[in-house]
């Protein structure tokens, strides 16, 4: 008889779902703690680690203390490797590495590139899509990921991020991170097409999506040998103080169904009647193209009422797409309408080669429901309203519209009520 071959057992972070009993959320030193007691049992047991967590689009998730907390950690013993989740967003500036992951050194970050730099693993057949969708698509999903998953050399991968009601997904994060947020092209614009198709009205806010599914289904089949756990955050930020109700860290699904629960009653603001005028700011250090400050629509187009407004104060966006590539298409085809976009996506090869921007178009767009504004000081009047977007200079609409003497909600101006809303990236509006 032979030697029996030695089982493998992967080093683990202490597992658990953590809330706070505060309206407040955790304090500084009660996040140290946890993690400081969840690194604590992985100590001598790595030489290497890569976390995984989001770009600074992401600020508020503090995902930046999390990653700055197990840094802290294991330096001096450990190399500790960062290959933020972009997506398809620009890679992140020296600057913005530092606001977010300062004193990890910048060096330390690896750049995803969602083209280039990935590995293809296996494949969701078109059978179980089409089962899940209810025949809506009928494709098979390449499930590609960044090739330093596959890195053997990591003792451990930690995915870091926030789980909060999302436009394509349902509820974001957790294996979202992974297979969109360092995967490639295939499953980013599959998935996109697949939430746009099935509708962001039968999905956000909710856990079991078609694009939720799809997920699933990759990670039950083709990562289960790697050496993965997450760590999940549920947090707002009214009047940009961040509170963290939440941290869950382990890979059990369980863990994220935890979440999900407790960001639907932390994020999901539900009214009482239509907003007739939503005023939105989108913070400048964060929101620097349509791409992403179209949250301002998507999170709150389940809010607005028919023949209302909604008004996108946005003084740092200067582009619409995150790429030359996407920017064009957009600029090309702009925000008019479900029916088009489809329309135009039969017809046009170039916006068929990028599903996820066709997918963007949908989203970004009331279809004539509400009228949507945005107030810009980089982007010209005819640029704006080219996209299909109405136009308003910022400095006219600040002057009407202080947001320092605003709060978020309803607020009355010049006799006018309007509804504020300061970060739309961390909640779902709903009347």
């Amino acid at each position: 008889m032979g030697t029996p071959k030695a089982v493998y057992t992967m080093p683990k972070l202490l597992e658990g779902s953590f809330v706070s009993k505060q309206a407040s959320g955790f304090s500084d030193e009660e996040i140290k703690q946890i993690i400081d007691k969840a690194v604590e049992t992985i100590k001598g047991k790595v030489k290497k680690i890569l976390l995984v967590p989001p770009d600074f689009t992401r600020l508020h998730s503090q995902a930046g203390v999390i990653s700055r907390l197990i840094y802290l950690q294991l330096k001096d013993t450990v190399q500790v490797d960062v290959l933020p989740a972009l997506g398809t967003h620009v890679k992140m500036t020296e600057q913005d590495w530092n606001t977010m992951y300062s004193p990890i050194p910048y060096q330390n970050m690896l750049v995803h590139d969602w083209r280039k730099a990935i590995v293809k693993i296996g494949e969701v057949p078109s059978s179980f899509v089409k089962e899940v969708s209810e025949g809506i698509m009928e494709i098979s999903v390449p499930v590609e990921i960044n090739r330093a998953l596959l890195d053997k050399s990591y003792d451990l991968i930690l995915s870091i991020g926030q789980v909060v009601p999302h436009e394509v997904v349902g509820m974001a994060n957790q294996s979202k991170n992974l297979f969109v947020g360092v995967g490639g092209a295939g499953m980013i614009n599959t998935s996109h097409m697949l939430g746009a198709f099935y509708g962001m009205e039968r999905m956000m806010g909710r856990d079991h999506s078609p694009v939720r599914k799809v997920l699933d289904y990759a990670s039950e089949h083709f990562i289960k040998d790697i050496p993965l756990q997450y760590i999940l955050t549920v947090t707002d930020a009214p009047e940009g103080n961040i509170r963290t109700h939440g941290l869950f860290i382990g890979r059990d699904r369980k863990y994220f169904e935890d979440a999900v629960k407790l960001s639907q009653e932390k994020n999901i603001i539900k009214l009482d009647k239509p907003i007739k005028k939503a005023i939105v700011l989108l913070d400048g250090k964060e929101f620097h193209s349509t791409w992403l400050g179209n949250k301002s629509v998507y999170r709150t187009r389940m809010a607005i009422a028919d023949g209302g407004e909604l008004l996108v104060l946005a003084p740092g966006v200067k582009r619409f797409g995150e790429d030359e590539q996407v920017d064009m298409l957009i600029r090309k085809y702009g925000y008019r309408g479900r029916d088009y976009v489809l329309e135009q996506t039969k017809q046009n090869e170039d916006l068929r080669g990028n599903m996820s921007a066709a997918a963007h178009l949908i989203h970004g767009s009331s279809d004539g429901r509400f009228k949507i504004t945005y107030c810009t000081q980089h982007l010209t009047k005819e640029e704006v309203e080219q996209v299909g977007y109405g136009y308003m200079p910022l400095q006219e609409a600040v002057e009407k519209y202080d947001t320092e003497n605003l709060k978020p909600g309803y607020n009355t101006v010049n006799g006018e009520e309007i509804y504020y809303i300061d970060n739309p990236a961390l909640g779902l509006w709903m009347a």
